[in-house]
């Protein structure tokens, strides 16, 4: 069995519990002279451009990218790439427009949440609260899950155990620095990020030669890059949607909007980020591409490491560790300070408890029971895609009745809410089930005879596209 690991346990260790140290203290002695609450939520108001380019852009990679993107462009092809790409990024362009708009209607807020309270009835926010809250929590057990099963591929190391040390390392420093802890350790992990994503191209590109081309792509699987492969197109616009949306509520970029020192910095850093977020995830989807040509066997989630490791270099598994830990460590940091954010400054209208409740310490202790839960969930291995998934839906049924609402006025509590729920009911009854085959509505309440191929294969995108556009009929019907 030691034989499928590419180094032994004890090395893979020692480099976690190192990394998750050096973490550790950086974040702590930075963030030191960096106390109170507004430096604990929005860094003061008073972030620079290389920071918040750095910790915008370490933030949205996780490990996922070393999953996520390859494995969906052995099926979904240059679409699905390209959807994957731009989804992960566009909320950057999104946000200068939306941040220019709350900065300057809500200066001294520091959450998406704060100016829905203030739009919509207090039922409605409490909703878009814990939609929100349950999509940050989704995320944390996804990337704690990844990095344990990965670290656990290359060396073996129990799950529990990375589970544990990278959770005990950034909880330490971020709920004690909060978002100046986390953006000054996001600076250093994008660097390494950078850094080690270009060695890796470099050696991919080595090790396969010719075979790393689009060329060789089209010579053994064309129809991943054919103009005529529909799926192609499906997965491209499932992804687009369903990453973008989600991104859109992840109260860790609306933390950085805040942060920014001036509108002109965050636009900047915005418009950066997505140009250094692009190329990274359509690397990752194109190296996937390539792996499945090479050897269409491959799982296609390990496609990556099918290139990287054929080789079984000892040096360049100890690296992969690296990159994993930074991009693990960058986004649950973000994560943690996320949530306790919105407990803190939306916790009083939320909760109504005691009036002399701390909610800084009441959020902490939130923190701590949701990790207890990634945990567990991390140290079972359990495949989570299927509740990300359905993480993404909620987000979509949200999304438009949200953010239009920042430019319609005429959107009401009651208008807002019919609409969500209709795009919530629609993309529940195309939701597949848990292997795809069929939904509520095709399959279960009507038979899947009477359905189109299309439709029996495009379930999981024509449920995102329903849940994100079926809200618009309501605002259609409103106006007569």
């Amino acid at each position: 069995m030691d034989k499928t690991y590419f180094i032994n346990q004890s090395t893979s260790l020692i480099l976690v519990i190192v990394l998750s140290l050096i973490f550790v203290f950086l974040g702590i002695y930075y963030s030191k002279k960096y106390q109170g609450l507004s430096n604990y939520l929005t860094a003061n108001r008073n972030v620079g451009l290389f920071s918040l380019t750095t910790s915008l852009s370490a933030s949205a990679l996780g490990t996922w990218v070393l999953f996520g993107p390859v494995s969906a462009a052995t099926w979904g092809g240059l679409g699905a790439v390209i959807g994957y790409s731009l989804g992960t990024a566009f909320p950057m362009f999104f946000l200068i427009y939306l941040g220019k708009k709350i900065r300057n209607e809500f200066p001294k807020g520091s959450s998406l949440i704060e100016f829905m309270r203030k739009k919509f009835g207090k039922s409605l926010f409490k909703l878009i609260l814990l939609m929100t809250i349950f999509y940050m929590f989704i995320f944390l057990c996804a990337e704690v899950t990844a990095v344990a099963v990965l670290i656990n591929y290359i060396s073996g190391v129990e799950l529990w155990i990375t589970a544990l040390l990278v959770l005990l390392a950034t909880l330490t420093y971020t709920l004690y620095g909060g978002l100046r802890a986390s953006i000054f350790t996001d600076n250093i992990q994008m660097i390494v990020i950078g850094i080690l994503l270009l060695i890796f191209l470099s050696c991919i590109d080595s090790f396969t030669g010719s075979q790393f081309s689009f060329d060789f792509v089209k010579e053994k699987n064309p129809h991943l890059l054919s103009g005529s492969y529909i799926p192609s197109y499906t997965a491209g616009l499932t992804f687009f949607i369903a990453v973008a949306a989600t991104n859109l509520f992840h109260q860790g970029n609306w933390q950085r909007v805040y942060a920014a020192k001036n509108f002109q910095t965050l636009r900047k850093s915005l418009i950066i980020s997505f140009f250094i977020i692009v190329p990274i995830v359509f690397f990752m989807g194109f190296a996937g591409m390539v792996a499945f040509s090479i050897d269409s066997s491959v799982r296609p989630d390990l496609g990556f490491f099918l290139l990287l490791l054929k080789e079984q270099t000892k040096l360049l598994s100890l690296l992969v560790i690296v990159l994993a830990l930074a991009l693990t460590i960058s986004t649950v940091d973000t994560l943690i300070n996320a949530i306790s954010s919105i407990i803190v400054v939306d916790g009083k209208a939320t909760f109504k408890l005691k009036k002399k409740t701390d909610y800084l310490k009441f959020s902490k202790y939130i923190i701590l029971v949701l990790s207890i839960i990634s945990f567990i969930v991390a140290s079972k291995g359990f495949d989570i895609l299927y509740l990300f998934l359905l993480a993404d839906l909620f987000c979509c049924a949200f999304v438009l009745t949200v953010f239009y609402s920042f430019y319609n006025k005429n959107i009401n509590e009651k208008t807002a809410y019919i609409s969500i729920i209709i795009g919530l009911i629609g993309g529940f009854l195309m939701f597949p089930v848990p292997d795809f085959s069929k939904s509520l509505l095709v399959g279960i309440l009507i038979p899947i005879e009477l359905f189109t191929p299309f439709v029996i294969q495009s379930l999981l995108f024509l449920s995102f596209v329903t849940a994100t556009f079926l809200p618009l009929l309501v605002f259609k019907v409103k106006k007569f």
